[in-house]
C-alpha cells in the first residue's frame, strides 16, 4: 500500500515499520553466488557483487518453440508477431510466433564464422513498419585478419532476402585472431545506432580499448549511415575517432536502454572472473585492461592487478567467478508486474538467466532462472505478450511466461 493511502500518522508510521522490516529481510536473504571467487579482491563499494538473492512470486511457464536451430545469435521480435534470427553460419531465419520456422533468408555478406565470430547480432529499424530496414553485425574476413562489420538492408517483401544490403561501418583495425567481437546494435531514442566493440582478446591489442583513433573495445554511435552522430564526446579532439561515446571496453556481449530511465547498460564478459555489469555514459573509460576484477584464464593477474584508478569507471556489478554474460534485455511489461524494470542477463558458461533488481542505479536483488537446463543462453527479447523469449547456443528458443 503507498503512504499516501495511510488515513492517520499511526498507520503511516506502521506502514513505515512494515516496510522497513521486509527491506531487511530481503538483505539477509543469502546470494546466489556461493562458489568460491577465483581471484580475492576487494568491492570498491557494498552490493558491488554477490548481493542478497530474490525470488519471483509469479508463477512461470517455461517452454521450447523451437529445438531445431543453428547456432543461433540474436533474436528480434517482428512488429506483426514472430521472430527474425541470425544464426552463427551466415543466415537468418523467420520463425512464427509459436516457434515454426517460416522462411530462411541467404544471400548475406561471406562471415568468418570460426572461433566466436560469424553472423552476429540484428536489430528492426525503429520504423521498420514503414521501411522494413534491418540492421546487423558480423565477422568480416579481410586480407589480413577479421573485422567486425555492420552491415543494413531492406527485407524484401517474400522475407527471404535482404534487398540494398550496405555496409555502415567497420570496426578497424582488422586482426588475426577470431575471438571478442562485442557487436551488439541498439537505437536510440533520436533513431541512431549504439554499437558495442570487443577488443579482440589478442595480448597485442587489446590496449587498444584505451587508445582513442582505436574503433575496438569501445561503445560508438553511429547514424544510420554510420556517421558519427555529431557533437560526441571526442569530436574535435585529435587523434580521436569522433563516434567512440565511451572506452575501455573488454568484450561487451551485452547492450539494452533501460525504457524506464533511458540509460544505456552494457554487460561485458570479463576474463577470468571480472564478467561486469556497468551503466554508461559518454565519454567515461571503463578501465579494460588497466583495471579488472578478473584475473588471466591462466590465474596470473591482468596487468598491474588493480581494481581501481582514478578517471576509470567502477561496474554497477560484477560476477567472480565467470558466469559469462552473453546479452542482456530489459523487462518493461506489464504481464509479470515484479519484473518491471529489471535487467536479465543471459549467462553463458553459467548456463542460466540472471534477473537482476535495479533501484537508483544500483543492484539490490539477484535471481537465477533456467538453472539446471544445461543450456548457454546467447540472446533475449520480450515480446509484446509479456513473455520472455530467448535463444541458445544449443539451438532451442525458449518461453518464458506467466503461468
Amino acid at each position: 500500500m503507498k503512504l499516501s493511502n495511510c488515513k492517520t500518522s499511526t498507520f503511516i508510521i506502521s506502514c513505515c515499520l512494515i516496510n522497513l522490516g521486509i527491506s531487511a529481510i530481503a538483505s539477509a536473504q543469502t546470494p546466489v553466488e556461493t562458489q568460491k571467487a577465483t581471484a580475492d579482491f576487494k568491492p570498491a563499494f557494498d552490493g558491488q557483487t554477490r548481493i542478497a538473492g530474490v525470488k519471483t512470486k509469479t508463477e512461470l511457464n517455461i517452454s521450447i518453440l523451437n529445438d531445431k536451430l543453428d547456432r543461433p545469435w540474436a533474436i528480434s521480435e517482428l512488429p506483426k508477431g514472430g521472430f527474425l534470427i541470425t544464426q552463427k553460419a551466415g543466415n537468418m531465419v523467420i520463425l512464427t510466433a509459436d516457434g515454426k520456422l517460416s522462411k530462411t533468408i541467404e544471400g548475406l555478406p561471406k562471415v568468418d564464422d570460426s572461433g566466436q565470430g560469424g553472423l552476429l547480432d540484428v536489430t528492426l529499424d525503429p520504423d521498420f513498419a514503414k521501411n522494413r530496414m534491418i540492421y546487423w553485425a558480423y565477422s568480416e574476413p579481410q586480407d589480413k585478419g577479421v573485422l567486425l562489420a555492420i552491415a543494413k538492408g531492406k527485407l524484401a517483401a517474400s522475407e527471404t532476402s535482404i534487398e540494398n544490403q550496405t555496409i555502415i561501418y567497420r570496426a578497424t583495425p582488422a586482426y588475426g585472431g577470431k575471438l571478442q567481437y562485442g557487436s551488439r546494435i541498439v537505437f536510440d531514442k533520436n533513431g541512431n545506432l549504439f554499437v558495442s566493440t570487443g577488443e579482440r582478446s589478442g595480448g597485442d591489442i587489446r590496449i587498444q580499448a584505451q587508445y582513442l583513433n582505436s574503433s575496438l573495445g569501445k561503445i560508438l554511435h553511429l547514424s544510420k549511415d554510420g556517421k558519427p552522430v555529431p557533437n560526441g564526446p571526442f569530436a574535435g579532439k585529435a587523434d580521436a575517432r569522433p563516434e567512440i561515446y565511451a572506452l575501455g571496453l573488454r568484450n561487451p556481449d551485452g547492450l539494452a536502454i533501460n525504457p524506464l530511465t533511458g540509460d544505456l547498460w552494457e554487460a561485458e564478459f570479463g576474463p577470468r572472473g571480472g564478467d561486469e555489469v556497468n551503466l554508461i555514459k559518454p565519454g567515461k573509460n571503463y578501465g579494460w585492461p588497466i583495471i579488472t576484477y578478473g584475473t588471466e584464464y591462466s590465474g596470473k593477474k591482468v596487468g598491474d592487478g588493480i581494481q581501481q584508478k582514478e578517471g576509470m569507471e567502477q561496474p554497477v556489478y560484477y560476477w567472480n567467478p565467470s558466469i559469462s554474460p552473453g546479452c542482456i534485455a530489459f523487462y518493461n511489461g506489464s504481464a509479470i508486474a515484479e519484473w518491471k524494470g529489471n535487467l536479465f542477463v543471459g549467462a553463458l558458461s553459467g548456463s542460466h538467466i540472471i534477473r537482476l533488481v535495479i533501484k537508483d542505479n544500483k543492484i539490490v536483488g539477484e535471481e537465477r532462472l533456467l538453472e539446471g537446463k544445461g543450456e548457454r543462453f546467447r540472446d533475449m527479447v520480450e515480446g509484446k505478450d509479456g513473455a520472455m523469449y530467448s535463444v541458445t547456443d544449443n539451438g532451442k528458443l525458449y518461453k518464458i511466461a506467466k503461468k
